[in-house]
């Protein structure tokens, strides 16, 4: 058993080897990804293999600091930490410079820094602070709200500067939540929402209102087999719906069947529900408001996606779901990511011999579409490595975070498992084409300082705390 008075003892060692080894495998891959015959040196800092050597070496400076500073530090500092990068989101927004499309850089010279990167340890660490204070209750609806807040206000002021991909990260933080005592039913809903979602973009508004509808009342009838009881949702449902129809003809107010359609199934539902309200049938209740929530939520889809959603964005979306195909357009990353890692086979191309990726097929190759340099060069065998790397990591952490006594290390072990996981799997999904393209780098693979620091830090407080296990704070 380790000394408890000892921190060289007591940090977890496999994990630091574990990060080591992720790090030194995206360096090598950086080098084969962006290899210049010319600067054949992997150590040249004029190209983006020397650079990426500099971020290391500071990362490993930033982790070992880290490692010296006391535990309760971070405890105590937790909100303020937060605050000064929520300030720094704000500031972004300001005097940021803006870099493909996206307000979300504060340059120095050549040197850029992203504060979203740095929101996400700040996010969990605030996190781990609320929840583990004194009369924290999940379920309370006061505890809920704060827990909201504080995820979705970097969230809100990412998308503010057009990064979107970056924003979806703080999803992630749900995982956190379920473990925390957040009921299975939210997850459920949450499915249901990401399933109605994919709907509402390939599916016309008129149909899907249409299977709503018929869901709905079958449901209904499911509550209240009663024939005579039953048939006054459906009547009431073909009133309002006749009402809007009516409308249209008569005054040609401009919306189509479909609207008509969608409007006189919210007004129904509404009356239902005032219906049920004063009737007390709570049964009605819940599921007017399912219903509602959800023709809602389509509507939201549909303006979000076509009034918010940038053209590359769209297009990228609309090429995942088959809605439209264009290969030599938004699918051009995707597809030639596919044709290099499938080109890889079972043992790979070999070092520095991947086709793809020596003529630059790929766009973003050292960065959001670094894997394809793996599976290009290193084939199944490799791929294999690296996801299994990463998976043991994610296993390591889970386990380092079950076995904190203090709930602020066991909330933010899981903060740091959720962010790594959300990266991996997106940006791996990316690149062999089952998750949109949204721009998020692998971690400790995709070249960059920012993203590279960002999760040093998030990674190396958590093997802190966790070192400091036996303390109470």
């Amino acid at each position: 058993m380790p000394k408890r008075n000892s921190l060289w003892a007591n940090i977890d060692w496999i994990t630091v080897i574990l990060f080591l080894v992720l790090v030194l495998l995206g360096w090598v891959n950086i080098y084969a990804a962006v290899f210049n015959p010319e600067h054949q040196s992997i150590l040249d800092t004029s190209q983006r293999y020397g650079k990426q050597l500099i971020w290391i070496g500071l990362a490993l400076v930033i982790g070992f600091f880290i490692l010296l500073i006391e535990s309760n530090f971070y405890v105590f500092f937790a909100y303020i930490i937060y605050g000064v990068v929520v300030l720094l989101l704000i500031l972004v927004l300001f005097i940021g410079s803006e870099i493909n499309g996206q307000k979300a850089w504060f340059m120095f010279g050549p040197v850029g820094f992203q504060p979203s990167e740095f929101c996400k340890f700040a996010t969990g660490l605030a996190l781990a602070g609320y929840m583990n204070s004194h009369g924290f209750k999940l379920k309370q609806l006061k505890s809920t709200a704060i827990v909201s807040a504080i995820i979705l206000a970097p969230f809100i002021l990412i998308i503010l500067q057009n990064d979107t991909g970056s924003a979806l990260v703080y999803f992630s933080f749900v995982l956190v939540l379920y473990r925390e005592g957040l009921s299975g039913i939210v997850l459920f809903f949450g499915t249901l929402l990401i399933i109605l979602f994919v709907f509402a973009l390939i599916i016309s508004n008129l149909t899907l209102s249409l299977v709503l509808l018929g869901a709905v009342l079958i449901v209904f009838y499911v509550v209240n087999p009663k024939l005579k009881q039953y048939l006054k949702i459906p009547v009431i449902y073909i009133l309002s719906i006749s009402l809007f129809l009516f409308a249209n003809l008569i005054v040609g107010s401009g919306y189509d069947i479909s609207d008509a359609i969608t409007a006189g199934s919210v007004l129904g539902t509404l009356v239902i529900f005032g219906i049920s309200y004063f009737k007390k049938q709570n049964n009605y209740l819940t599921i007017a408001l399912i219903f509602l929530g959800s023709v809602l939520f389509t509507i939201s889809v549909d303006y979000a996606f076509n009034n918010i959603l940038g053209n590359h964005q769209q297009a990228r979306i609309n090429e995942l779901l088959g809605i439209e195909s264009d290969p030599l357009g938004a699918g051009y990353n995707v597809n030639q990511s596919k044709i290099a890692i499938g080109s890889g086979g079972f043992l790979g191309k070999g070092f520095l011999e991947g086709t793809q990726t020596k003529f630059n097929f790929v766009p973003e190759q050292s960065t959001d579409f670094i894997f394809c340099t793996v599976g290009e060069e290193w084939g199944f065998v490799g791929s294999f490595v690296v996801i299994a790397l990463f998976i043991l990591l994610f296993y390591r952490l889970v386990w380092l975070a079950e076995r904190q006594r203090s709930g602020f290390s066991r909330v933010y072990g899981y903060s740091v498992a959720a962010i790594l996981f959300f990266h991996f799997f997106v940006n791996i999904g990316m690149t062999i084409g089952i998750m949109p393209v949204i721009g998020i780098p692998l971690p400790f693979f995709s070249y960059g300082g920012s993203s590279l620091w960002a999760f040093t830090i998030l990674l190396f407080v958590f093997i802190r705390l966790d070192a400091s296990r036996y303390e109470k704070f």
